[in-house]
Protein backbone atom coordinates (compact mmCIF):
# COMPACT_ATOMS: atom_id res chain seq x y z
CA UNK A 1 0.00 0.00 0.00
CA UNK A 2 1.47 3.28 -1.14
CA UNK A 3 1.99 6.16 1.91
CA UNK A 4 2.44 9.23 0.14
CA UNK A 5 0.75 12.08 1.07
CA UNK A 6 3.15 14.17 -1.78
CA UNK A 7 2.93 11.64 -4.43
CA UNK A 8 0.75 12.12 -7.36
CA UNK A 9 -2.59 9.77 -6.89
CA UNK A 10 -2.51 6.96 -8.73
CA UNK A 11 -5.29 5.69 -11.08
CA UNK A 12 -6.62 2.48 -12.17
CA UNK A 13 -5.32 1.68 -15.88
CA UNK A 14 -8.67 2.41 -18.41
CA UNK A 15 -9.02 2.45 -22.32
CA UNK A 16 -11.27 4.10 -23.92
CA UNK A 17 -14.71 2.09 -25.15
CA UNK A 18 -14.94 -1.11 -26.07
CA UNK A 19 -10.79 -1.50 -25.37
CA UNK A 20 -11.51 -1.29 -21.47
CA UNK A 21 -13.30 -5.17 -22.00
CA UNK A 22 -10.21 -7.16 -22.82
CA UNK A 23 -8.41 -9.77 -20.86
CA UNK A 24 -5.55 -7.31 -21.55
CA UNK A 25 -7.21 -4.60 -20.05
CA UNK A 26 -8.25 -6.47 -17.10
CA UNK A 27 -4.57 -7.98 -16.53
CA UNK A 28 -3.07 -4.42 -16.52
CA UNK A 29 -5.79 -3.39 -13.75
CA UNK A 30 -4.73 -6.70 -12.12
CA UNK A 31 -1.27 -5.84 -12.27
CA UNK A 32 -1.86 -1.93 -11.09
CA UNK A 33 -3.65 -3.50 -7.97
CA UNK A 34 -0.69 -5.57 -7.39
CA UNK A 35 2.06 -2.98 -7.25
CA UNK A 36 -0.31 -0.52 -5.29
CA UNK A 37 -0.58 -3.40 -2.11
CA UNK A 38 1.13 -6.29 -2.74
CA UNK A 39 -2.02 -8.54 -2.86
CA UNK A 40 -1.98 -11.38 -5.52
CA UNK A 41 -5.07 -11.73 -7.73
CA UNK A 42 -4.38 -15.67 -9.43
CA UNK A 43 -7.60 -16.81 -8.47
CA UNK A 44 -9.14 -13.78 -9.74
CA UNK A 45 -7.72 -13.63 -12.51
CA UNK A 46 -8.64 -17.16 -13.70
CA UNK A 47 -12.02 -16.82 -15.20
CA UNK A 48 -14.08 -18.40 -18.63
CA UNK A 49 -16.13 -15.06 -18.77
CA UNK A 50 -16.07 -13.09 -21.55
CA UNK A 51 -14.52 -9.33 -21.32
CA UNK A 52 -16.50 -8.70 -24.16
CA UNK A 53 -19.79 -9.19 -22.68
CA UNK A 54 -19.62 -6.99 -19.67
CA UNK A 55 -19.89 -3.37 -20.31
CA UNK A 56 -23.36 -2.30 -18.81
CA UNK A 57 -22.41 -5.11 -15.76
CA UNK A 58 -19.20 -3.81 -14.46
CA UNK A 59 -16.79 -1.01 -14.63
CA UNK A 60 -13.21 -1.52 -14.01
CA UNK A 61 -13.11 -5.21 -14.38
CA UNK A 62 -10.79 -7.27 -12.93
CA UNK A 63 -11.90 -10.93 -12.35
CA UNK A 64 -14.33 -12.85 -11.14
CA UNK A 65 -15.23 -13.69 -7.54
CA UNK A 66 -15.54 -17.47 -7.82
CA UNK A 67 -18.77 -18.40 -5.81
CA UNK A 68 -19.24 -22.20 -5.21
CA UNK A 69 -22.60 -23.59 -6.30
CA UNK A 70 -24.51 -26.37 -5.12
CA UNK A 71 -27.29 -28.82 -6.27
CA UNK A 72 -30.39 -29.09 -4.44
CA UNK A 73 -33.97 -31.06 -5.10
CA UNK A 74 -35.81 -32.35 -6.73
CA UNK A 75 -38.07 -29.52 -6.15
CA UNK A 76 -41.53 -30.28 -6.61
CA UNK A 77 -43.73 -27.22 -7.77
CA UNK A 78 -47.16 -27.09 -7.89
CA UNK A 79 -47.67 -23.63 -9.44
CA UNK A 80 -49.48 -21.75 -12.26
CA UNK A 81 -46.30 -21.17 -14.01
CA UNK A 82 -43.62 -23.45 -12.31
CA UNK A 83 -45.58 -26.90 -12.88
CA UNK A 84 -43.00 -30.24 -11.79
CA UNK A 85 -39.87 -31.27 -10.81
CA UNK A 86 -36.55 -28.76 -10.27
CA UNK A 87 -32.57 -29.35 -9.85
CA UNK A 88 -32.39 -25.94 -8.12
CA UNK A 89 -28.22 -24.25 -8.41
CA UNK A 90 -27.38 -22.42 -4.87
CA UNK A 91 -24.50 -20.48 -4.87
CA UNK A 92 -23.13 -20.19 -1.22
CA UNK A 93 -20.11 -20.32 0.86
CA UNK A 94 -21.85 -21.86 3.79
CA UNK A 95 -21.86 -25.37 4.91
CA UNK A 96 -25.45 -26.99 5.35
CA UNK A 97 -27.07 -24.39 3.33
CA UNK A 98 -27.33 -26.52 0.11
CA UNK A 99 -28.14 -30.01 2.50
CA UNK A 100 -30.87 -28.02 4.38
CA UNK A 101 -32.37 -27.21 1.50
CA UNK A 102 -32.43 -30.47 -0.18
CA UNK A 103 -33.61 -32.23 3.00
CA UNK A 104 -36.98 -29.74 3.16
CA UNK A 105 -37.71 -30.78 -1.09
CA UNK A 106 -37.17 -34.37 0.17
CA UNK A 107 -40.36 -33.86 2.93
CA UNK A 108 -41.95 -31.35 0.31
CA UNK A 109 -41.70 -33.70 -2.44
CA UNK A 110 -43.41 -36.53 -0.25
CA UNK A 111 -46.38 -34.38 0.60
CA UNK A 112 -47.21 -33.53 -2.86
CA UNK A 113 -44.92 -29.71 -3.83
CA UNK A 114 -44.84 -26.68 -2.66
CA UNK A 115 -48.05 -24.38 -4.23
CA UNK A 116 -47.53 -21.44 -5.43
CA UNK A 117 -49.66 -18.33 -6.11
CA UNK A 118 -48.69 -15.11 -7.33
CA UNK A 119 -50.97 -12.33 -6.26
CA UNK A 120 -49.78 -9.01 -7.56
CA UNK A 121 -46.49 -7.84 -9.63
CA UNK A 122 -45.57 -3.83 -9.74
CA UNK A 123 -42.26 -2.28 -9.45
CA UNK A 124 -42.02 1.54 -8.35
CA UNK A 125 -40.16 4.58 -8.93
CA UNK A 126 -41.11 7.33 -6.11
CA UNK A 127 -41.18 11.25 -7.15
CA UNK A 128 -41.88 13.94 -5.09
CA UNK A 129 -43.40 17.47 -5.89
CA UNK A 130 -43.16 19.98 -3.37
CA UNK A 131 -45.14 23.40 -3.31
CA UNK A 132 -45.58 26.74 -1.75
CA UNK A 133 -48.05 24.94 0.99
CA UNK A 134 -50.14 22.10 1.76
CA UNK A 135 -53.25 23.40 -0.20
CA UNK A 136 -51.15 23.42 -3.73
CA UNK A 137 -49.63 20.36 -2.88
CA UNK A 138 -53.90 18.81 -2.66
CA UNK A 139 -54.82 20.45 -6.13
CA UNK A 140 -51.73 18.98 -7.62
CA UNK A 141 -52.80 15.61 -6.84
CA UNK A 142 -56.42 15.66 -8.00
CA UNK A 143 -54.57 17.02 -11.53
CA UNK A 144 -52.34 13.95 -11.29
CA UNK A 145 -55.54 11.81 -11.17
CA UNK A 146 -57.31 14.01 -14.02
CA UNK A 147 -54.43 13.22 -16.67
CA UNK A 148 -53.04 9.60 -15.81
CA UNK A 149 -53.66 8.76 -19.40
CA UNK A 150 -51.46 11.36 -20.81
CA UNK A 151 -49.10 10.99 -18.05
CA UNK A 152 -48.57 7.05 -18.56
CA UNK A 153 -48.82 7.58 -22.57
CA UNK A 154 -45.36 9.39 -21.80
CA UNK A 155 -43.93 7.16 -19.59
CA UNK A 156 -44.73 4.34 -21.84
CA UNK A 157 -42.74 6.12 -24.57
CA UNK A 158 -39.73 5.15 -23.23
CA UNK A 159 -40.47 1.03 -23.07
CA UNK A 160 -41.74 -1.69 -24.94
CA UNK A 161 -42.05 -3.59 -22.28
CA UNK A 162 -43.10 -1.38 -19.09
CA UNK A 163 -46.64 -0.35 -18.31
CA UNK A 164 -47.56 2.29 -15.98
CA UNK A 165 -50.59 0.98 -13.99
CA UNK A 166 -51.18 3.15 -11.29
CA UNK A 167 -50.00 6.11 -9.44
CA UNK A 168 -50.12 6.28 -5.52
CA UNK A 169 -50.32 9.61 -3.60
CA UNK A 170 -49.44 10.40 -0.08
CA UNK A 171 -49.65 13.87 1.46
CA UNK A 172 -46.99 15.49 4.04
CA UNK A 173 -46.16 18.96 4.72
CA UNK A 174 -46.29 20.96 1.30
CA UNK A 175 -45.02 17.75 -0.34
CA UNK A 176 -47.13 15.50 -2.83
CA UNK A 177 -45.33 11.98 -3.15
CA UNK A 178 -45.71 9.62 -5.99
CA UNK A 179 -45.21 6.44 -5.88
CA UNK A 180 -45.44 5.32 -10.24
CA UNK A 181 -46.88 2.07 -9.93
CA UNK A 182 -44.92 -0.17 -13.29
CA UNK A 183 -45.42 -3.73 -14.48
CA UNK A 184 -41.87 -4.62 -15.94
CA UNK A 185 -42.02 -8.11 -18.16
CA UNK A 186 -38.93 -10.39 -17.29
CA UNK A 187 -36.81 -7.48 -16.22
CA UNK A 188 -36.57 -5.97 -12.36
CA UNK A 189 -37.23 -3.25 -13.90
CA UNK A 190 -35.61 -0.15 -10.92
CA UNK A 191 -33.62 1.13 -14.38
CA UNK A 192 -37.06 0.82 -17.14
CA UNK A 193 -39.11 2.73 -14.17
CA UNK A 194 -36.77 5.51 -13.16
CA UNK A 195 -36.21 6.43 -17.13
CA UNK A 196 -40.06 5.82 -17.50
CA UNK A 197 -40.67 7.83 -14.40
CA UNK A 198 -38.65 10.60 -15.67
CA UNK A 199 -39.92 10.97 -19.06
CA UNK A 200 -43.54 11.27 -17.38
CA UNK A 201 -42.33 13.75 -14.63
CA UNK A 202 -41.21 16.03 -17.51
CA UNK A 203 -44.41 16.04 -19.03
CA UNK A 204 -45.77 16.88 -15.81
CA UNK A 205 -43.43 19.71 -15.04
CA UNK A 206 -44.51 21.35 -18.87
CA UNK A 207 -47.86 20.71 -18.62
CA UNK A 208 -48.99 21.79 -14.80
CA UNK A 209 -49.65 25.42 -15.68
CA UNK A 210 -49.89 26.75 -11.55
CA UNK A 211 -46.29 25.10 -11.44
CA UNK A 212 -43.87 22.98 -9.39
CA UNK A 213 -41.78 24.72 -7.08
CA UNK A 214 -39.60 21.46 -6.45
CA UNK A 215 -39.13 18.25 -8.21
CA UNK A 216 -37.31 15.28 -7.18
CA UNK A 217 -36.96 11.45 -9.44
CA UNK A 218 -36.59 9.78 -6.39
CA UNK A 219 -37.66 10.60 -2.42
CA UNK A 220 -36.75 7.60 -0.97
CA UNK A 221 -40.66 6.22 -0.92
CA UNK A 222 -39.78 3.35 -3.26
CA UNK A 223 -37.36 2.48 -0.66
CA UNK A 224 -34.88 0.79 -3.43
CA UNK A 225 -32.68 -1.76 -1.49
CA UNK A 226 -34.35 -1.31 1.66
CA UNK A 227 -36.57 -3.19 3.66
CA UNK A 228 -39.57 -0.98 4.24
CA UNK A 229 -43.37 -1.27 5.51
CA UNK A 230 -44.82 0.12 2.28
CA UNK A 231 -43.22 -2.23 0.28
CA UNK A 232 -44.43 -5.11 2.21
CA UNK A 233 -47.98 -3.90 2.06
CA UNK A 234 -48.37 -2.31 -1.02
CA UNK A 235 -46.27 -5.16 -3.10
CA UNK A 236 -42.86 -4.27 -4.71
CA UNK A 237 -41.65 -6.74 -7.45
CA UNK A 238 -43.67 -10.31 -7.00
CA UNK A 239 -46.22 -10.37 -4.47
CA UNK A 240 -45.80 -14.67 -4.07
CA UNK A 241 -47.19 -16.90 -1.46
CA UNK A 242 -45.67 -20.59 -1.15
CA UNK A 243 -48.05 -22.82 0.63
CA UNK A 244 -48.03 -26.99 1.77
CA UNK A 245 -49.32 -29.15 4.16
CA UNK A 246 -47.09 -31.65 5.77
CA UNK A 247 -49.08 -34.91 7.07
CA UNK A 248 -47.97 -35.46 10.67
CA UNK A 249 -46.44 -39.11 9.95
CA UNK A 250 -44.15 -37.58 7.20
CA UNK A 251 -42.80 -34.39 9.19
CA UNK A 252 -41.39 -37.51 12.05
CA UNK A 253 -40.63 -39.69 9.38
CA UNK A 254 -38.55 -37.07 8.05
CA UNK A 255 -37.94 -34.18 10.39
CA UNK A 256 -37.43 -36.05 14.03
CA UNK A 257 -40.33 -34.08 15.29
CA UNK A 258 -44.32 -33.40 15.48
CA UNK A 259 -46.10 -30.97 14.03
CA UNK A 260 -47.49 -29.82 17.50
CA UNK A 261 -43.64 -29.15 18.51
CA UNK A 262 -43.06 -27.18 15.59
CA UNK A 263 -46.70 -25.41 16.24
CA UNK A 264 -45.45 -24.62 19.55
CA UNK A 265 -42.17 -23.20 18.73
CA UNK A 266 -43.72 -21.11 15.94
CA UNK A 267 -45.38 -19.49 18.91
CA UNK A 268 -42.26 -18.60 20.49
CA UNK A 269 -40.69 -17.17 17.68
CA UNK A 270 -43.61 -15.16 16.66
CA UNK A 271 -43.21 -13.19 20.00
CA UNK A 272 -39.57 -13.31 19.71
CA UNK A 273 -40.06 -11.37 16.49
CA UNK A 274 -42.36 -9.17 17.43
CA UNK A 275 -40.19 -8.08 20.06
CA UNK A 276 -37.14 -7.88 18.35
CA UNK A 277 -38.78 -5.74 15.71
CA UNK A 278 -38.15 -8.00 12.33
CA UNK A 279 -39.33 -7.31 8.95
CA UNK A 280 -39.80 -11.14 8.92
CA UNK A 281 -41.22 -13.43 11.19
CA UNK A 282 -39.83 -16.26 9.46
CA UNK A 283 -36.65 -18.37 9.53
CA UNK A 284 -33.86 -17.83 7.19
CA UNK A 285 -35.55 -17.05 3.47
CA UNK A 286 -32.27 -14.01 3.07
CA UNK A 287 -30.32 -17.76 2.68
CA UNK A 288 -32.61 -19.39 -0.34
CA UNK A 289 -32.67 -16.05 -1.61
CA UNK A 290 -29.49 -14.69 -1.61
CA UNK A 291 -28.29 -18.40 -2.86
CA UNK A 292 -30.35 -18.22 -6.17
CA UNK A 293 -29.77 -14.64 -6.89
CA UNK A 294 -25.96 -14.85 -7.34
CA UNK A 295 -26.19 -17.97 -8.85
CA UNK A 296 -28.72 -16.70 -11.39
CA UNK A 297 -27.29 -13.21 -12.02
CA UNK A 298 -30.26 -11.33 -10.08
CA UNK A 299 -29.00 -8.31 -8.35
CA UNK A 300 -27.74 -9.16 -4.89
CA UNK A 301 -28.78 -6.01 -3.17
CA UNK A 302 -32.54 -6.83 -3.91
CA UNK A 303 -32.37 -8.99 -1.24
CA UNK A 304 -32.76 -6.24 1.04
CA UNK A 305 -35.91 -6.11 0.12
CA UNK A 306 -36.79 -9.97 -1.21
CA UNK A 307 -36.15 -11.58 1.96
CA UNK A 308 -39.01 -9.90 3.93
CA UNK A 309 -41.78 -11.99 4.74
CA UNK A 310 -44.91 -13.19 6.58
CA UNK A 311 -45.34 -16.65 7.70
CA UNK A 312 -48.63 -18.08 8.47
CA UNK A 313 -49.28 -22.27 10.14
CA UNK A 314 -51.70 -24.03 11.19
CA UNK A 315 -52.40 -26.86 12.96
CA UNK A 316 -55.45 -29.27 11.41
CA UNK A 317 -57.78 -31.59 13.19
CA UNK A 318 -56.00 -34.31 12.14
CA UNK A 319 -52.05 -32.95 13.40
CA UNK A 320 -51.05 -31.99 9.98
CA UNK A 321 -48.94 -29.07 9.55
CA UNK A 322 -49.93 -26.29 7.11
CA UNK A 323 -46.93 -23.43 6.58
CA UNK A 324 -47.20 -20.75 4.08
CA UNK A 325 -44.73 -18.10 2.96
CA UNK A 326 -45.28 -15.08 1.86
CA UNK A 327 -42.67 -12.83 -0.12
CA UNK A 328 -44.21 -9.40 -0.72
CA UNK A 329 -41.49 -7.75 -2.26
CA UNK A 330 -40.03 -10.62 -4.44
CA UNK A 331 -37.17 -8.86 -7.18
CA UNK A 332 -36.16 -11.16 -9.65
CA UNK A 333 -35.54 -10.92 -13.53
CA UNK A 334 -35.10 -13.58 -16.22
CA UNK A 335 -34.09 -10.90 -18.42
CA UNK A 336 -31.35 -8.07 -18.59
CA UNK A 337 -28.59 -7.17 -15.71
CA UNK A 338 -26.52 -10.62 -15.15
CA UNK A 339 -29.05 -12.80 -16.16
CA UNK A 340 -27.53 -12.86 -19.56
CA UNK A 341 -23.34 -13.09 -18.25
CA UNK A 342 -22.43 -17.15 -19.09
CA UNK A 343 -22.88 -19.06 -15.46
CA UNK A 344 -25.99 -17.07 -14.66
CA UNK A 345 -27.40 -17.93 -17.80
CA UNK A 346 -26.54 -21.54 -17.19
CA UNK A 347 -27.93 -21.52 -14.11
CA UNK A 348 -31.45 -19.72 -15.31
CA UNK A 349 -31.93 -22.65 -18.18
CA UNK A 350 -31.05 -25.27 -15.65
CA UNK A 351 -34.60 -23.75 -14.17
CA UNK A 352 -36.16 -23.57 -17.82
CA UNK A 353 -36.36 -19.65 -16.82
CA UNK A 354 -34.00 -17.85 -18.79
CA UNK A 355 -35.18 -15.16 -21.12
CA UNK A 356 -39.09 -14.03 -22.08
CA UNK A 357 -42.04 -15.43 -20.35
CA UNK A 358 -39.42 -17.00 -17.54
CA UNK A 359 -39.68 -14.50 -14.32
CA UNK A 360 -42.87 -15.46 -13.01
CA UNK A 361 -41.78 -19.30 -13.45
CA UNK A 362 -38.90 -18.53 -11.40
CA UNK A 363 -40.37 -16.37 -8.94
CA UNK A 364 -42.54 -19.45 -8.36
CA UNK A 365 -39.46 -21.93 -7.69
CA UNK A 366 -37.42 -19.14 -5.33
CA UNK A 367 -41.14 -19.10 -3.33
CA UNK A 368 -40.94 -22.75 -2.86
CA UNK A 369 -37.16 -22.77 -2.30
CA UNK A 370 -37.49 -20.69 1.01
CA UNK A 371 -40.64 -22.77 1.80
CA UNK A 372 -38.36 -26.06 1.72
CA UNK A 373 -35.26 -24.18 3.91
CA UNK A 374 -37.81 -22.53 6.57
CA UNK A 375 -39.49 -26.32 7.35
CA UNK A 376 -35.69 -27.44 7.31
CA UNK A 377 -34.61 -25.28 9.63
CA UNK A 378 -37.33 -24.78 11.82
CA UNK A 379 -37.20 -28.62 12.41
CA UNK A 380 -33.52 -28.98 13.05
CA UNK A 381 -33.54 -26.31 15.79
CA UNK A 382 -36.72 -27.89 17.15
CA UNK A 383 -35.06 -31.42 16.99
CA UNK A 384 -32.04 -29.89 18.68
CA UNK A 385 -30.03 -30.98 15.43
CA UNK A 386 -29.44 -27.67 14.11
CA UNK A 387 -25.40 -27.27 15.82
CA UNK A 388 -24.54 -30.88 15.38
CA UNK A 389 -25.57 -30.38 11.48
CA UNK A 390 -23.08 -27.32 10.94
CA UNK A 391 -20.57 -29.39 13.20
CA UNK A 392 -20.53 -32.05 10.28
CA UNK A 393 -20.63 -29.89 7.31
CA UNK A 394 -17.56 -28.35 7.81
CA UNK A 395 -19.33 -24.62 8.57
CA UNK A 396 -17.67 -24.46 12.56
CA UNK A 397 -14.27 -26.40 11.71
Amino acid sequence: MTDSSSSPTPKIPRERGAEDYTAEAAAARRDFATQQTGASLEHVGHFSTDPAQLPGNVEHFVGVAQVPIGLAGPLLVDGEHAQGKFWVPLATVEGTLVASYNRGMKLLKACGGVKTTIVDDKMQRAPSFVFESAREARDFGEWLVEHFDEIAAAAEETTTTGKLVEIDQYAAAKIRYARFNYTTGDAAGQNMTGKATLAACRWILANYEPGVEQFYLESNFATDKKASQINMMRTRGKRIIAEATIPRALMQEHMNTTSEKLFRARLVSQLGGFMSGVNNNGAHSANAITALFIATGQDAANVAESSAAYVFVELTGDGDYYYSITLPSLIVATYGGGTGLATQRECLELLGCYGTDGVRKFAEIVAATVLCGELSLGSAIVAEEWVEAHDQLGRNR
